[in-house]
């Protein structure tokens, strides 16, 4: 794992979840009605969503949850000692401009049973636009990449002045997290996002006073100082900063944390907070409560569009239990270019987030009519040519194929003029992002099958034998390392739940 900055990665997991909890539950509980003018007043409105972002047209509403692991405020000036001595975790030079924390929070229509979609913070991905001249990385790594590019062109343009750098270099950063994220997860809209900086979470953990966690059994590590018992216990701020940042225990190696635990713990401790301010009383407490709303609006941003009292209104079904918390699936762990990465099959993600939070419609039998080319950059051979005939027995109209010269690790979809319906049909099926090209031939989709591309059941060939699966020793790509078991089960809401 990189030295400095994962260590003290989730700590930013409590902090997003309990700065999302106390928006949730203000609205929920009506008091967001008396302390809404105070509320907002004060929180920072950003504009990195920009008009042209494509919006949710259902009525339902996708908003982006980002966390930064940086040791700074969000001026950019270094955080109280205290906070450093809670989280054993350096000084201002330690950490980075990374959003090691990535949730997508769903609420249909009718305001009911919503979905909470965290996303591995290492997933390995294609990251849009290449900043820094980066075309693929860690999902997390785009924000800081894009604030550097930022920066460095307005240093060059002769902008000196701090507070501008960062307030610009941080809007890149949104507007390329915001990208990334929806283009992996397959082209879905991304209506609204709430950013979060480090200092939140010891903030709010303070001003709640206690929360209750649940753990299957005993852990320790003397890294983060995490120090906990089997069952339900109540937790300070110190002992919540350790209980959502620890990695690791050696004591009890049989519990072979990984990000996903991570991930795991995010999810419980939202629950739980949410649960805790929805029965304990919490918001008849004015006290509290009015901590509750310093704490959080002074480590928030949000976009210029997020109508928070719009917001709670419908979505009154949240802090009642009404959500599911799931964690996107990963093929495996591996390394690329000397980094541990998580490995991912992009048509099974997209999948799961169409079945989760997308258009539940069953396939399409038939499809608009085009001409469909198909690339091979996948090292697999006949992969080409078994895709072009799924889609032609569909109803399309047999273009080429050809093999690509050099592999590529991520497979994409082109359009030309007049087929666009046609390449909307195809991306859904495929799991791909469709993308206009005024190089494509009008009326022609054309499919890129990387080596990240998986060949979904309803073009699998029930008669035919299918094409080799075997590629090249030296373009395979790299070994997962222990694979999990399966995606995680989903975790609802309403209680306590307990985990690892």
């Amino acid at each position: 794992m990189e030295q400095g900055s994962t260590g003290r990665w989730a700590w930013l997991v409590g902090k997003v979840a309990l700065g999302v909890t106390a928006l949730l539950v203000f609205g929920a509980t009506g008091y967001a009605w008396v302390y809404y003018a105070e509320f907002t007043e004060g929180l920072t409105r950003s504009q990195a969503l920009g008009s042209g972002t494509p919006r949710s047209t259902d009525g339902a509403t996708n908003i982006l949850i980002m966390g930064l692991d940086s040791r700074l405020d969000q001026n950019g000036n270094p955080l109280p000692q205290a906070v450093y001595d809670q989280l054993h975790a350096g000084d201002s030079s330690n950490g980075g401009y990374n959003t090691n924390v990535l949730m997508v929070l769903h609420v249909p229509e009718d305001g009911s049973r919503a979905t909470l979609v965290s996303v591995p913070r290492d997933d390995y991905v294609a990251l849009p636009g290449s900043p820094a001249g980066q075309a693929k990385g860690k999902i997390k790594q785009g924000y800081g990449l894009a604030k550097y590019a930022r920066e460095q062109q307005l240093a060059a343009q002769g902008v000196t002045d701090r507070k501008t750098l960062e307030a610009q270099g941080r809007e890149a950063g949104r507007k390329q997290t915001v990208d990334s994220v929806r283009a992996f997860l397959g082209g879905i809209p991304i209506d609204h996002f709430v950013e979060v900086t480090l200092v939140g979470f010891y903030d709010l953990a303070q001003a709640l006073g206690s929360i209750t966690v649940c753990l299957q059994g005993p852990t320790q590590d003397s890294y983060s100082g995490a120090r906990f018992v089997k069952g339900q216990q109540q937790l300070d701020a110190g002992q919540a900063l350790a209980f959502v940042r620890q990695r690791r225990d050696y004591v009890h190696p049989e519990l072979n944390f990984t990000d996903l635990d991570r991930e795991r713990r995010q999810q419980a401790f939202l629950a739980s907070a949410s649960h805790q301010l929805k029965s304990a009383g919490t918001f008849a407490d004015p006290g509290k409560l009015a901590g509750l709303v310093q704490a959080a609006k002074k480590n928030i941003v949000i976009d210029e569009g997020l109508d928070l009292m719009d917001f709670v209104q419908r979505s009154q079904g949240l802090t009642g239990g009404g959500i599911t918390f799931t964690t996107l699936p990963i093929k495996g762990f591996g390394r690329i270019n000397g980094e541990d990465v998580n490995l991912v099959d992009l048509a099974l993600v997209r999948a799961t987030v169409r079945e989760l939070i997308g258009d539940r419609k069953p396939a399409p039998t038939t499809l608009p009519p085009a001409i469909v080319d198909v690339v091979n950059a996948a090292g697999i051979e006949g992969v080409a040519g078994q895709v072009q005939n799924g889609l032609v027995g569909k109803g399309m109209t047999k273009g080429s194929t050809h093999t690509h010269p050099h592999q590529l690790g991520e497979s994409a979809l082109y359009y030309g003029k007049g087929a666009d319906e046609a390449a909307r049909a195809v991306a859904d099926l495929l799991g791909l992002s469709a993308e206009l090209d005024p190089d494509t031939t009008a009326n022609h989709v054309r499919v890129v099958a990387g080596t990240d591309f998986t060949l979904p059941a309803v073009l699998t060939p029930t008669t035919s034998a299918a094409p080799t699966t075997s590629r090249p020793a030296a373009a395979a790509a790299p070994a997962p390392a222990t694979a999990p078991s399966g995606p995680m089960e989903a975790m609802q809401g309403g209680d306590v739940p307990c985990v690892k």
